[in-house]
């Protein structure tokens, strides 16, 4: 209800009302169309509050700020999302490489991976060397 939000925040029910005009909450209704508030609304009044006495800003900053907020969040949930299938399919490959006993993703025949360097041939005062 309006009125015990108003005295829980120590504000005047009108501010709400401002506030649900200006777009900066959206409480429910009930049948008989009385606002009914989440904790959620709760918790964006406190933060509207707080941004408008204690920083000085206007509603339509305020607005602007609660914008950048939700998207930034929505960004934060697709890079979460993003993670999550990376870490996913990390673990099938991890899985997929167990099963095939431990053979590495390119097959090595059973030639030697380094070969041995040809040494060298140097001149050295008009005599020839081998070095290596």
């Amino acid at each position: 209800m309006i009125s015990a939000v108003a005295e829980m925040f120590e504000i005047h029910p009108q501010t709400l009302r401002i506030y649900e005009r200006e777009g900066l909450i959206r409480p429910s209704r009930s049948q008989g169309n009385t606002r009914l508030y989440s904790q959620e609304d709760v918790d964006r009044i406190e933060l509207i509050l707080r941004l408008t006495k204690d920083l000085g800003v206007n509603l339509a900053g305020v607005e602007v700020i609660l914008n950048m907020r939700e998207r930034m969040l929505e960004m934060r949930r697709q890079m979460d999302s993003m993670f999550e299938a990376a870490i996913k399919r990390m673990q099938q490959e991890m899985e997929n490489l167990e099963i095939r006993g431990g053979r590495g993703l390119v097959p090595v025949g059973k030639q030697d991976l380094a070969r041995k360097p040809e040494p060298v041939r140097i001149k050295v005062l008009d005599k020839e060397e081998k070095v290596g």
